[in-house]
């Protein structure tokens, strides 16, 4: 019988994501912001690998990234073995692709695809609703990484609601050769504020109307002008020069972003792109999160 057939091993594919829209609209009591976003998984992903083991180990082949304890896809584990009570481990490979410090949630994938994947191996049957409380504590991205898809996120990203999949479009994203500290990002923006604010309440409407003009029309990124991202504008002339009906930061920063009707304007905008910013992906809207692949 299949279903009782142990796995040794998992794949799990866990998606990047877009904010088609980021609002900073207070501050709570903890001192975190309090955010209004619509998030957006894309077709660009991490790839991770995990295999029953006695103790814990981490991989990161390829990447510049340091695997220690600080490393998300530990702190997962760890948060799903503490949960669960299991007396296992776990031997994690991460394929990592997208850009480090970009806004993008690289980070909170992994740890998105390491509690799917953990739930798989070990048949532990947690719920989704138990898995984005685990990934609450690791992460304000990860529930919104377990879930995938369009979503209007909101509070420190613990309020998630769930929208129609995004009108059909591509999207054309370019990260400068530096990355963007979250923490700085914020700090900045308590300084200088921002004459940003999107229409996320307009944006989620436009969403459910199918309306891709107003989706763009409604995108903006409050934390654009404190990010400290140097090349944000000249990003953005270059998509919208290609045809982009829209162009923004995502997150904190520094990945910019334009979103294209069609692919060969979106490769267009690419080509362009790479001349001067040599990381540069092409990707559409995915209507998941991160899942398990074999």
């Amino acid at each position: 019988m299949e279903r009782r057939e142990r796995r040794n091993a998992v794949t799990v594919l866990a998606p990047a994501k877009l904010n088609l829209a980021l609002d900073v609209v207070g501050l709570l009591p903890n001192g975190y912001h309090a955010l209004d976003m619509t998030m957006q998984t894309i077709t660009l992903y991490e790839r991770v690998v995990l295999r029953r083991s006695a103790g814990l180990s981490l991989q990161l082949p390829g990447s510049p990234v340091q695997p220690n304890d600080k490393n998300t896809a530990i702190k997962a584990a760890l948060a799903f073995f503490h949960y669960t009570g299991l007396l296992a481990g776990v031997d994690i490979i991460i394929h990592k692709n997208t850009p480090v410090r970009a806004g993008m949630a690289g980070g909170s994938a992994d740890a998105a695809a390491v509690l799917v994947g953990l739930n798989a191996l070990y048949g532990a049957k947690l719920s989704m609703s138990e898995l984005c409380a685990l990934g609450a504590g690791i992460g304000a991205d990860v529930p919104f990484a377990l879930m995938g898809g369009t979503c209007r996120v909101q509070g420190v990203g613990d309020v998630i609601k769930a929208l129609p999949p995004v009108p059909d479009c591509w999207f054309t994203v370019v990260m400068p050769d530096y990355g963007v500290s979250t923490p700085e990002a914020f700090a900045a923006y308590d300084t200088v504020g921002s004459s940003t604010h999107p229409g996320c309440e307009a944006q989620e409407a436009a969403i459910r109307a199918g309306d891709l003009d107003a989706v763009c029309a409604a995108a903006g990124n409050a934390l654009e002008e404190c990010s400290g991202a140097k090349d944000n504008e000249a990003i953005k002339a270059l998509l919208r020069a290609h045809g982009a009906v829209t162009a923004l930061m995502t997150g904190s920063g520094a990945a910019v972003f334009g979103v294209f009707r069609d692919e060969a304007a979106a490769r267009a905008a690419a080509a362009a792109a790479k001349r001067q910013w040599p990381q540069v992906y092409v990707a559409k809207p995915d209507r998941g999160g991160a899942r398990v692949i074999r």
